[in-house]
């Protein structure tokens, strides 16, 4: 198929008969549809099956000699040219082919990724998707992660997947010591580097971390602080979880923030996943404060995105309850968080 489909391109620019071209791509199209395989191999590369339907029938619904030469060079482009940017290892000349990668601001994920050693036991961790598209769509291969708070290590582990070096900050000793365990029954198929860090964020020495590791920078930082004190992880006062007021947890976020943020490259982004909170009748937009902290010390806000929120255990076994506590109560009940993503200057 290879041979054929390289030949028909490049002989079907050279041809002047609409129709002629036409029969030859619908004999290529049905070629390719009878194929068992979800790859076609072209230049070594796998060129996935359905992009390349997609792009068949697109030549084949147009009505002029001009448009048919216009796509069908498109798609000769897109196999023999590779077109990257700055920031991510995607190929832009086949952009179609990444339709698993959201790029709309709703985030609708109903499925947690349960794979490998990823899990749900650990409180307040979220769902794999999140990392596995930011790192995507904002890091290359070989490029250097950072993970502040980094719990049951979910970051670390899609990092490992997509062959990103990662390193990741943990306050507490149990935590750190489990995730490691765990991540170490997982396949690194690209020989990532896995760094981790029993410290406190906001306080530990990056530079000389980073200078011992022959480590220049990060190229991509993502935070999942606590949701203030929704869930106490320990009885550490450095930990944000134990924060006495809003203030205080805000301070104690800066903190964090202002130890990390120097060693993101410029030009690259930050991206924190943060909820809101509900306390005393009244609503607290805790994501929207801690915005406003990146905000504060230079970073450009690119993009909102809202998640649509799993139900806790125990929500999802009181959710008449809770149902009737909205009503009686004037509220309306958690089913989003944020992710910001951020460049910096």
């Amino acid at each position: 198929m290879k041979n054929n489909l390289i030949n028909i391109i490049s002989d079907s620019l050279k041809k002047t008969e609409l129709t002629e071209i036409k029969n030859d791509f619908s004999d290529l199209l049905f070629e390719i549809r009878r194929s068992k395989k979800k790859d076609v191999l072209i230049n070594d590369i796998s060129i996935k099956k359905d992009f390349l339907i997609g792009e068949i029938n697109q030549i084949l619904e147009t009505h002029t000699l001009e448009r048919t030469k216009y796509y069908i060079k498109r798609l000769m482009k897109s196999l023999t040219e590779t077109k990257h940017n700055k920031i991510n290892d995607l190929n832009l000349n086949r952009w179609k082919e990444y339709d698993d990668i959201i790029t709309d601001s709703l985030w609708i994920l109903s499925k947690r990724d349960s794979s490998g050693v990823h899990h749900a036991g650990y409180w307040g961790n979220f769902i794999p998707q999140i990392p596995n598209q930011l790192l995507r769509r904002y890091t290359k291969k070989g490029e250097w992660v950072l993970d502040p708070f980094l719990g049951s290590g979910t970051t670390l582990i899609e990092a490992q997947r997509l062959g990103r070096n990662a390193i990741g900050i943990e306050l507490s000793k149990k935590v750190l010591n489990q995730t490691k365990k765990t991540i170490s029954k997982e396949k690194n198929p690209y020989s990532v580097k896995l760094k981790f860090l029993n410290e406190d964020s906001s306080e530990i020495n990056l530079k000389r971390f980073l200078d011992e590791s022959a480590i220049k920078s990060f190229q991509f930082q993502i935070y999942h602080p606590p949701y203030w004190d929704i869930i106490k992880f320990s009885n550490n006062k450095s930990d944000l979880s134990n924060a006495k007021s809003l203030n205080d947890f805000l301070t104690k976020f800066g903190k964090v923030l202002d130890n990390c943020l120097p060693y993101l490259d410029k030009k690259r982004f930050a991206a924190v996943v943060i909820g809101d909170k509900y306390s005393d009748g009244e609503w607290i937009p805790l994501g929207f404060y801690v915005m406003q902290e990146f905000i504060n010390r230079g970073m450009i806000l690119k993009s909102t995105i809202v998640k649509n929120f799993d139900e806790t255990t125990a929500k999802r076994n009181q959710k008449e309850l809770w149902r009737y506590r909205a009503l009686a109560g004037g509220f309306y009940v958690f089913k989003h968080e944020y992710i910001f993503i951020f460049q910096k200057k």
